[in-house]
Parts: C-alpha cells; structure tokens; sequence
C-alpha cells in the first residue's frame, strides 16, 4: 500500500531563494494549463494533455514574458501540469457521475499567498549517504529524519507552508502489519459535543483545539490588518496567524491518530456513519465541523485498519441510527439535538449518541453479512418485525 511520510527541511538562504522560484513556476505553468484548456473548451476545441504541456512549457519557454520556466527543474513543471489534468479529469467525472464522494469544483487558480508545493519525481531527487537530499537544481538540502523510509520513495513533494516552514514528503510504498485478531466489534457515532462516543459506551472527549487558540487568533488577525499591505511587518504578522493555525492543526492529527489506531487496535472491525461533512460544513456549523476533523479522522481509521489487518465500514447516511430504539428496533421518529436521552415504549431508555452507535454497529454487522451472500437484516429491525 501507498503512503506519504513527511519531514521537515532545513534549506540555506539561496535554496530557499531558488525554491521561491520553483514554486512560482510551477504555480504559474498549472494556472496556465488550466486557463489553456477553459480558452479550448469556450472556443468549442478539445486539447489532448501532450499538446497542453506544449503550449504552457515548450512553447512558453521560448516566449519573452515566460522565459524565466527555464531557471528551474523542468520536472517540477511537468508534474505541475500533470496535476491540472488530474484536477480536470476529476471534475469531469464528478459531473459524469463517475466519481465517488462529493462533488468536485471546476480547478482553481494557484494562489501567491497560500501553501506552496512541488512535485519531483526519480529523476528530479535522489537521497545522499550524509542524510542530504539532492533536490534538482536546488541542491543538497538538510533534513530532519524523525523516522526512516520503508522503501524507495517514488516521488517527493517539496512543501513550504503559510507559517514559513520547509518539508519533504515521499511517497513510498509500504507493507501491511496484520496484528493478532480479536473478538470485539465497535461501531462509532461522531459528535461535536462528544468526538466519538462506541456502541460500547465509551465517551472521547471533543478537544475543540481551534476554539482554544480562537481568541488569539482573532487578536493577531487584527494586529496584522493594521498593518500596511505589502509591508515587511505585515508578512511578520500574518505568519504569525499560521504559527497559531498550524499549532491547532498539528494537534487535532496527533489527536486524529492516536484516537484511530486505539479504535483500530481494540476492535476487529469498526464501523461508522457515512456523513455529509461537505454540508454540514455549510451550514452555521461549520466552523465546530472543521474542528472536529470528522472527515480526517474516518480517513485515518480507514488507512489504519487496510495497514493493521482490520475491517473498516461505512452504513448509508439515511440510515435512522438516532431515531431507532437499539432494543426493539422502533423508529420514533426526529429528534432535536438538545434530546440527549429517550425512552423508548418497549421501556428502554437511551442516551441519544449510545444508542445511535449501537445501531451504527447493528447495520454494519448487516451490511457485511448482505456482502457475504448471507441475506440477513439488522438485528434491531429483525427484532422489530
């Protein structure tokens, strides 16, 4: 299996100098292709990948306004052009319907002021015996080895974040690590009030890390509209911001792990509900559903049980998991978010999330049993019937 494991760089003056060139060009060429092809497709044209990776390199860099794509590796171009006909190619099965999961945008522009990144592929790096990284037309650079490689990477992405800091991410391909099985099953329900709480009982707390670094975010961000745009003060101060934002980022994805791979080491198989994050996400919610990490956290359970030789399962989002008694399989219908806990009419009384996890469990014990040729129901809505 494919994963990515991430370091962090430590480049000198002029290495950084010549980054700040790759990531331009390469921010430049993928706004290129991508205005290439919207100019084809309005004037009724077609154009392959070949011939736009003619027109936004070969041709551009002969162009007096364009020649400066010279300057820097022209495998960082051609993987940033590779990249807007993946952005393309996955909007356009969006719209087919040939796409899982929410739907996906039309591609958008680069921008100067966010992330910056480039992609090297074999030809375009190589890993030195002294710990360096040769980086094409870059040089040696200096890395911080937290852990080692598990194979040969295939591929590098040079990553300079909002916050001013370097990293090298490879991607590599790794074995899996089965671990000795249990007996035990959990299913999950997410919550804001509660992260997660297991069709077992067990309540995991929302750290809510963003709401505590909010009130000083909010402090800088005015501090830093203060000052003149385009200042030297000014850039001082937003990078300020992003040291607080990546201080909350960084600990909701060490939160995120160590919550999945517990769920994923105590339970043979783990169960959950397939939510509409990308909705919830607009609604007045938002801001308590990006810091909640819903969709980060389903993502690291997933990978974490294809690793270690788990099951991973999603039911159907219009599964009634709330509004079903897990005792008699009795759906009593919607329920406002401030009814923590129901009594059900067979007696049984209900905390809310409890509840909805245990049929979360239910309907995913279901669903592969079905996928096995088994033809069962729930036990809840057996029971029920």
């Amino acid at each position: 299996m494919k994963a990515r494991y991430r370091y962090r760089m430590y480049p000198t003056a002029e290495q950084r100098e010549m980054l700040s060139r790759t990531f331009g060009c390469a921010r430049v060429v993928f706004n290129d292709a991508i205005r290439c092809r919207d100019d084809a497709g309005k004037a009724g044209k077609l154009l392959s990948d070949a011939e736009v990776q003619r027109r936004v390199i070969t041709l551009a860099k002969q162009a007096p306004d364009r020649e400066w794509l010279s300057e820097v590796a022209s495998v960082a171009l051609v993987q940033s052009v590779q990249d807007s006909h993946r952005a393309y190619r996955n909007w356009f099965d969006s719209l087919r319907g040939n796409r899982k999961g929410p739907k996906v945008r039309h591609p958008r522009f680069k921008r100067k002021r966010n992330r910056q990144s480039a992609r090297l592929t074999r030809n375009g790096f190589s890993l030195r015996k002294d710990g360096r990284v040769y980086l094409a037309k870059i040089g040696d650079v200096k890395v911080a080895w937290s852990r080692k490689l598990p194979s040969e990477p295939s591929s590098v992405t040079v990553i300079l974040e909002p916050d001013g800091r370097y990293y090298l991410s490879f991607c590599v391909e790794r074995q899996a690590q089965p671990l000795p099985g249990v007996q035990h099953e959990a299913g999950i329900d997410l919550g804001l009030k509660s992260l997660i709480v297991t069709s077992d009982g067990e309540v995991i707390d929302n750290p809510r890390f963003y709401r505590k670094r909010e009130r000083k975010i909010r402090r800088l961000q005015r501090m830093a509209s203060r000052k003149v745009r385009g200042s030297a003060n000014r850039r001082k101060a937003s990078k300020r911001v992003a040291v607080q934002h990546r201080k909350a980022r960084d600990a909701r994805t060490d939160h995120a792990h160590k919550t999945a791979l517990r769920l994923v080491r105590d339970n043979q198989a783990v169960y959950a509900e397939d939510l509409a994050v990308s909705g919830l996400a607009r609604t007045r919610l938002a801001k308590s559903v990006h810091d909640a990490g819903w969709s980060q956290i389903i993502r690291l359970i997933e990978e974490k049980a294809e690793y270690y030789g788990r099951t991973f399962h999603q039911i159907g989002r219009f599964v009634p998991s709330s509004q079903m008694c897990s005792a008699c399989g009795r759906v009593d219908g919607k329920k406002p978010l401030d009814v923590r806990s129901w009594e059900c009419t067979c007696g049984a009384v209900h905390d809310r999330d409890v509840n909805a996890a245990r049929n979360i469990l239910a309907a995913g014990q279901a669903d592969r049993l079905n996928a096995s040729g088994a033809r069962v129901r729930p036990a809840t809505q057996a029971a029920a019937r």
